[in-house]
């Protein structure tokens, strides 16, 4: 029997398959479109996953990917952390729990 996948997955997937006694089929993707499009399907895939079942674990998924992308685009970890936090003393956070619904223009 075959089970088709067709995504990106974490390095170490195919060798936990071959443990269970499986045979994975793998491909790398060096063509940065089809590379960038599979991790920007992935990043869908987590925040789907996380909105199902509200696992806060899975956030550590998301970041993972979100990482990754900023790792193709040579930025660090570090770099977003210090984006994340000059919009936060720009604008703020959302611990005040905020919505907006309109603006009456004048």
């Amino acid at each position: 029997m075959i089970e088709k996948y067709n995504k990106l997955v974490r390095d170490k997937i195919p060798e936990f398959i071959k443990q269970k006694g499986d045979s994975p089929i793998t491909e790398t993707l060096d063509d940065d479109t089809k590379y960038l499009k599979a991790v920007h399907r992935k990043l869908s895939e987590e925040i789907d996953i996380y909105h199902k079942d509200r696992n806060v674990d899975h956030l550590a998924d998301i970041l993972e990917v979100i990482y990754t992308l900023a790792k193709y685009y040579g930025k660090s970890p570090e770099y977003l952390e210090q984006v994340r936090i000059e919009k936060h003393k720009q604008c703020g956070g959302y611990d005040n729990k905020t919505f907006l619904g309109e603006v009456e223009k004048d």
